[in-house]
């Protein structure tokens, strides 16, 4: 495969994570059919890294071209990165291996949450992205980017037999949750009884009145049996339930009468008794998954919030640009995950004895490493593009602003006319 010149050694670490067969997926996707002003799909990607690995604008990424080799507009800039987005998709779902994912029926531990992005000026939701990871790795399983319209369940993940999924309220949905435990998978939920029911475990198979059945435990710690139903087939499982410490309590149950009172209703009493226990439900057996495991293993949980986290404040995901729709919106979001999971990948390689994951006497957390990744990667793919003084016109004009009915800025006319005077007399720094 060929190279440019300008790629260096750190950005060739960069492209080992991606498919070995990457420069012939841009001209398979059509991202890449001739070279014109940007001169190969190495390029390409490296520009595409500017303007979602680094958050360049598209002004600034023709700056950053035209300094090296000669003058580009930001909209060929802007139509070369549209054509990109089928390549960067099938680029990430390679190097997530999503062809390589087997129903093995082996143990494996998964969590999934959801976090939103908002197009500029926007207070609500634009698009969402539906992340799983390995729970012991804490390492990326999957990432999918849907708009505001799609809501949170498990059928956008890739999941299957032996895998072990620990969810939050959210995913409190019989229809995807059975069907997913029927094909051998097995869920911990944190369990919401105000949006799904659940039975008893006998002949009767009532619907659990979880007021009066909390109210019998006394304040106790126990594991109830139920059974989980949807379309004619019925899961069995447990729900346990662990009262929380009266302070606690106190704020779980302020919260349940701010959310009750944002909607303009007030807080039932069963609501407010109900919000101080943790209820957790899960389709393992007792043998494998007791009550004190159930609410341990729950609160580790969080940990996928610390990866959305470190998504936003280190890689800048939140900060999407372009508006709902357009290519470009998509390109970003695809191009900043692909950016995100080679920022984890290089952390694995470079730091394979750090012990990040969840294990015992973990001593080190992903976050300074990944910012190490990160800060590395912004300087190689910006040494991808060298200034030569040749082209510094070219650079400028590519950088120029459009015509626009509000004018830069500039100084009074009286002013430049004492400038030019002070000028005459030796009197001016300018």
């Amino acid at each position: 495969m060929k190279k440019k010149n300008s790629t260096t050694i750190l950005f060739d670490q960069f492209i080992q994570e991606l498919p070995s067969n990457f420069y012939e997926m841009a001209y398979e996707f059509k991202a890449f059919s001739r070279a014109r002003s940007i001169r190969s799909p190495l390029q390409l990607l490296e520009v595409v890294m500017l303007y979602c690995g680094m958050d360049f604008s598209l002004r600034s990424c023709a700056g950053q071209i035209a300094q090296m080799q000669g003058y580009i507009s930001d909209t060929s800039v802007n139509d070369r990165l549209e054509a990109c987005v089928p390549w960067v998709k099938a680029m990430l779902a390679d190097v997530f291996g999503f062809e390589s994912i087997v129903n093995s029926g082996l143990l494996r531990l998964i969590v999934i949450d959801g976090s939103t992005v908002q197009e500029p000026g926007a207070k609500q939701t634009t698009y969402r992205l539906h992340i799983a990871i390995d729970l012991v790795t804490l390492t990326f399983h999957q990432v999918e980017v849907t708009t505001d319209k799609e809501g949170e369940h498990l059928d956008h993940y890739k999941l299957g037999e032996g895998d072990v999924v620990l969810l939050d309220r959210g995913y409190n949905q019989p229809k995807t949750l059975v069907p997913f435990i029927d094909r051998g998978g097995d869920v911990i939920l944190r369990y919401n009884p105000h949006s799904m029911n659940l039975f008893t475990r006998d002949e009767e198979m009532e619907k659990i009145n979880w007021q009066e059945k909390l109210d019998q435990l006394g304040e106790k710690p126990a594991a109830i049996p139920v059974y989980l139903c949807y379309d004619g087939k019925r899961i069995e499982g447990y729900v346990h339930a662990i009262p929380l410490p009266e302070k606690k309590a106190k704020e779980a149950r302020r919260k349940a009468k701010q959310r009750a009172k944002k909607k303009g209703r007030t807080a039932s009493k069963r609501v407010l008794y109900i919000s101080g226990w943790v209820l957790v439900f899960t389709s393992l057996p007792l043998e494998i998954i007791d009550t004190e495991t159930a609410s341990d293993i729950y609160q580790v949980r969080w940990q996928i919030e610390l990866v959305i986290k470190r998504m936003k404040s280190l890689l800048n995901i939140d900060k999407l640009r372009a508006f709902k729709g357009g290519k470009l919106a998509e390109l970003y979001l695809h191009g900043k995950l692909l950016y995100t999971v080679v920022v984890e990948k290089r952390a694995n390689h470079q730091f394979s004895t750090a012990r990040t994951g969840m294990v015992k006497k973990r001593v080190i957390t992903p976050w300074r490493i990944w910012h190490l990744i990160t800060e590395s990667l912004r300087s190689a793919i910006v040494s991808c593009f060298p200034y030569r003084e040749k082209y510094k016109r070219d650079a400028e004009k590519s950088m120029t602003e459009r015509p626009r009915k509000r004018k830069l800025q500039t100084l009074p006319e009286t002013i430049f006319e004492l400038i030019y005077s002070c000028q005459k007399r030796d009197l001016s720094v300018y």
